[in-house]
């Protein structure tokens, strides 16, 4: 039963957008000393215009294992879905016990002016906790 789960608090993982040479791309970042294992990650993006609803294709990923201090790329992301809510639902263990969170970036705000330096990438990028 889900009430038997224990969700621990997620720590030291982010969801990151960042923008290098090719275009605007979601990584994933373990600050952990523990691996990360079985990271599963739905991705989606939704909201509403003055006129409509709009919402995107949900996708998901499997990232087998990521190590302490490193990170995986989630997804490539296009700049048209900016004005839209992003929600990334990430799921993972750490030595068997299951984690789990949702990073929305909420609508524009991705933008350049809030980036900062993501050590892990040596790039810049927009960091969810």
């Amino acid at each position: 039963m889900k009430k038997d789960i224990d969700f621990s608090p997620v720590k030291n993982v982010h969801v990151v957008i960042a923008k290098d040479e090719e275009g605007w791309k979601v990584f994933l970042v373990n600050r952990n000393e523990k691996k990360l294992d079985n990271v599963m990650i739905t991705s989606r993006g939704y909201g509403e215009t003055k006129t409509e609803s709009q919402k995107t294709s949900t996708l998901r990923h499997m990232i087998p294992y990521i190590d302490p201090g490193m990170y995986a790329l989630i997804e490539p992301i296009d700049e048209s879905v900016f004005h839209l809510n992003n929600e990334y639902w990430v799921s993972y263990f750490i030595e068997g016990q299951v984690f789990d969170k949702k990073f929305i970036f909420v609508p524009d705000s991705i933008l350049e002016e809030n980036m900062t330096f993501i050590e892990e990438l040596e790039m810049k990028g927009i960091l969810h906790d």
